[in-house]
């Protein structure tokens, strides 16, 4: 009998949450972005949240239990939004809104760009709210059947596809020498190896993908990111005038 006590305690004690003063999951999530923030995903571990938050590593595992799943968690935070704004009678500015909104999350907590693609693929705690907001602006465009299907992932990936070269991450050891590289290497292109390119540099260095030393986060590609949209939103109402018989 009395083992049989012992075992219920300790059975008790093993799925009891660990006393810490003020840790809770929100808490945990919260500090994981903010670490990601400071040192980006390289160094990312729960024993780093944990140290973080003065606690054990297993205080941090009773609430989420892997590393992938916090870093899941800590993504979901960056993106949750405030209030999204209600649709209106215009399907093509809400799927730009949805763009904009988008990014700026990006832009908040740039770090976790390399990692957005991953997450959305292989995140079972997806939160079906984006998913809701873009079949519901490509419904109301009149997208349906399969044409929805193709809009819907054609948005998903571009949403993806932007941000995640804008904001991309650049070497954190010695970034000078990094950027006095690149840019030696761009600035003395040989013109009649790459005439074109050598040509439209001044334009091009630092402003345009493969030819920066800076992301997004210190140098912003707003007038490129504006034409992209441009091409997406015409795209798919040449894709939904294709559609109708």
């Amino acid at each position: 009998m009395a083992t049989r006590i012992a075992k219920s305690r300790s059975k008790a004690t093993k799925t009891r949450p660990p006393e810490e003063s003020g840790l809770n999951r929100e808490t945990i999530v919260a500090t994981a972005l903010q670490l990601i923030d400071l040192h980006g995903l390289e160094t990312f571990s729960l024993r780093g949240v944990a140290k973080s938050l003065g606690v054990y590593p297993t205080a941090v595992y009773w609430y989420v239990n892997s590393k992938e799943k916090l870093l899941a968690e800590a993504i979901a935070l960056a993106f949750r939004p405030e209030e999204p704004p209600n649709p209106t009678s215009d399907w093509r500015a809400d799927i730009r809104k949805i763009f904009h909104r988008w990014r700026e999350a990006i832009r908040r907590h740039p770090n976790i760009a390399p990692a957005v693609g991953t997450q959305l693929a292989s995140n079972t705690d997806v939160q079906f709210e984006l998913v809701e907001r873009i079949l519901n602006d490509l419904s109301r465009a009149g997208f349906e059947g399969k044409p929805l299907v193709g809009a819907y992932n054609s948005v998903i990936a571009s949403l993806v596809g932007f941000v995640a070269q804008e904001f991309a991450s650049i070497p954190r050891d010695d970034v000078a020498s990094f950027q006095a590289v690149i840019k030696d290497r761009l600035l003395t292109v040989d013109p009649q190896v790459y005439p074109i390119l050598s040509a439209n540099v001044p334009m091009l260095a630092n402003h345009a993908f493969i030819l920066r030393w800076q992301n997004g986060a210190d140098a912003p590609l707003d007038e490129s990111f504006e034409f992209y949209i441009d091409l997406v939103i015409g795209g798919l109402t040449a894709a939904l005038a294709k559609s109708r018989p």
